[in-house]
């Protein structure tokens, strides 16, 4: 199987990027993020930006992708001439499968606080992050191209404040 790639280069006056910034919009950034520290508190540390908290759990009997020969994988639904392509599933056996994953959403410490004393605007933010997490597990095959309907048995969202470190720690569960 081959894979076509394509590489697109942009002009050098389609950058997006300049080194040559100009003072005026230097200034417009740092205004700003001024306005976003007031709105959400002190940004956090640049260390728990790289956090390798987010994790993936996946227990099935089978394997992620399919073995085509020894150390070789395919991608399962890119065809032979790298179209989008559904999987025909009409021979696996139905069996019991369950996923987790978590994640860390840094707040920072005005927003932490505005939701922990639940006071946000918009209400109850850790019920409606709860309420969305089960919501798209249920529309899963709605969200993401070529996802085959599953029938879920079980859906968890445990979502928690982290005051240590003023972040949100969410796990899902699918089964």
């Amino acid at each position: 199987m081959f894979l076509h790639r394509v590489a697109v280069a942009l002009p050098l006056s389609r950058r997006f990027l300049s080194s040559k910034i100009s003072h005026e919009f230097t200034s417009a950034i740092a205004e700003l993020n001024k306005e976003m520290e007031s709105v959400f508190g002190e940004p956090p540390s640049t260390t728990l930006a790289s956090s390798s908290s987010d994790q993936f759990n996946f227990q099935d009997s089978q394997s992620v992708s399919p073995k085509v020969a020894d150390n070789e994988f395919s991608l399962t639904h890119i065809g032979d001439a790298g179209e989008a392509q559904m999987v025909d599933i009409s021979s696996k056996e139905i069996s019991k499968r369950v996923a987790v994953a978590s994640c860390k959403v840094i707040l920072g410490q005005k927003v932490f606080d505005l939701i922990s004393a639940n006071q946000m605007a918009k209400g109850d933010v850790l019920s409606v992050a709860k309420i969305a997490g089960i919501s798209g597990a249920k529309y899963t095959s709605n969200l993401i191209p070529l996802c085959h309907d599953i029938n879920l048995t079980h859906v968890r969202v445990d979502v928690k404040l982290n005051p240590m470190d003023y972040s949100l720690d969410i796990e899902g569960e699918a089964a």
